[in-house]
């Protein structure tokens, strides 16, 4: 922390970066260091890989914030110039698609602030904590051993909150603390509204979303339970036929994972280029060495993702054998 500070005094020009599908506490962690970096006198910018889900945007700033796939000849230049890149929810290049480019290029002081497993080794400074329930928890501790938490107002709580909320499952996951509930109730304290934001993220979504939903509970879900598994599968035609927009399957995965005696839960969504699977487990099953080891993935050990360069039918045969093998 004393050489993160002294970069931070040295610096002028700051660029905080974030992992591609940005997710709450992606995008939450990097508007409250911006909003704090700028109360330090700092010039920033928040550069993501690409687009967020639209129930993020009622956080203050995520107008500000750049996409590098739509405007990545601005990006590389702020990148270029920046004296301190931030690495934020993410510890691996892999991680943030083309944006990998201008960031392993640049000689800019680079910080690591995240909470997964496994970090690699392409920065200078590293602030992670893999038993942290979210990147915005650690920034949060990042401030306060900065020692300068009275610069935490109502609006960069609102960040934080959003992205303990998100990560830790509404605060019901195993990784919600002590520590996590008294950063919560300071939060309160300084004004932020933890009702309204659960209602702005979760009470917020489209007919077309809803109908996803039920779509895919009803039609598209695979109970294994002999394995105590299930999955959920979705083609882009599916997608397409519910006017499917990014995070609209958030949280659809969980659905699978609450039925009674399941442990191991996928959703396996065909993307233009690639499929992507989004893993959950429970109890005894930990679901990041299934990602690391058959999916070319990682993450948490009850959350996890992974990919595969296959066909739809292909991956869900994988994902099958994998389920039954493992349960």
């Amino acid at each position: 922390m004393d050489k993160i500070s002294a970069s931070l005094s040295n610096s002028t020009k700051i660029i905080i970066t974030t992992h591609k599908s940005p997710d709450g506490d992606a995008i939450g962690s990097s508007l409250a260091l911006y909003r704090f970096l700028k109360k330090k006198g700092k010039e920033v910018a928040v550069i993501v890989p690409d687009a967020f889900p639209e129930f993020l945007n009622w956080m203050e700033g995520t107008d500000l914030i750049y996409k590098y796939d739509e405007d990545s000849e601005a990006c590389d230049q702020l990148i270029g110039d920046a004296d301190i890149i931030f690495s934020l929810d993410y510890n691996s290049l892999t991680r943030i698609a083309d944006l990998r480019n201008p960031i392993e290029k640049s000689e800019a002081v680079k910080i690591v602030i995240d909470h997964h497993q496994d970090p690699q080794e392409f920065a200078d400074h590293y602030f992670v904590d893999t038993d942290s329930c979210s990147t915005c928890q650690l920034v949060y501790e990042f401030i306060e051993n900065l020692g300068e938490l009275e610069k935490l107002d109502k609006t960069i709580g609102e960040c934080i909150y959003c992205g303990i909320m998100t990560d830790t499952g509404s605060f019901r996951f195993p990784s919600t603390t002590s520590k996590t509930h008294q950063i919560i109730a300071h939060l309160i304290d300084l004004g932020v509204e933890n009702s309204k934001i659960h209602q702005e993220v979760y009470d917020n979504s489209s007919e077309h979303r809803l109908r996803l939903l039920g779509y895919a509970l009803t039609e598209k879900m695979v109970v294994l339970s002999e394995h105590k598994a299930a999955y959920i599968s979705l083609s882009q035609e599916e997608l397409k036929r519910f006017s499917f927009k990014k995070g609209d399957t958030e949280g659809l995965v969980n659905y699978a994972l609450s039925i009674t005696g399941i442990k191991f839960a996928a959703l396996i969504t065909e993307k233009e280029d690639m499929i992507s699977l989004s893993l959950r487990s429970k109890d005894d099953f930990y679901v990041n060495k299934i990602a690391n080891e058959h999916f070319s993935g990682g993450g948490h050990i009850y959350a996890a993702g992974g990919m595969l360069e296959t066909s739809l039918e292909e991956a869900i045969s994988r994902v099958e054998s994998v389920m039954k093998a493992n349960g």
